[in-house]
Formats: C-alpha cells, structure tokens, sequence
C-alpha cells in the first residue's frame, strides 16, 4: 500500500481544496506545468479515482504536506 499525501490548494476566493494523493510529485509538476503554459484548467486525481478541475488564475498557493505513518490506536 503506497503512501498519501494531503495536497491543500488555496484559491483566491479564500477558500481550499484538501485533496489525499498517491504522487505529490505528480501534483507539483502538473501545477508547474499549467502556470508556464497555456492552460487554464488543472486536473488533480486523488486516492480514489476523483478528478477535480482547477482554474489555474484562480489558485492562491499549493501546500504539500508530507505522509503520515498511520499508528494503531483510538
């Protein structure tokens, strides 16, 4: 089982999208990607199959957290 990430997205209408994924890496290099390009939609998929559609003009920030170990316990 690979380890998730959560991916927080802050737009610029003071909200966020906290999204788990697979490959935060993936995220970052798309996100890079769609702001030195043309395009004006990112798509994010996260652990679950979801797809998500972000205007790029609207992100504020992309925060990556880093995994965490998932203790047994109540």
């Amino acid at each position: 089982m690979s380890d998730t990430t959560t991916v927080r997205i802050g737009l610029a209408s003071a909200r966020e999208l906290e999204i788990a994924v697979d490959d935060a890496d993936a995220i970052a290099a798309t996100f890079e990607k769609a702001v030195k390009g043309k395009d004006t939609v990112m798509w994010v998929t996260d652990t679950r199959g979801h797809r998500f559609g972000i205007n790029v003009n609207s992100i504020a920030f992309v925060e990556i957290d880093q995994p965490e170990d998932r203790g047994v316990g109540f």
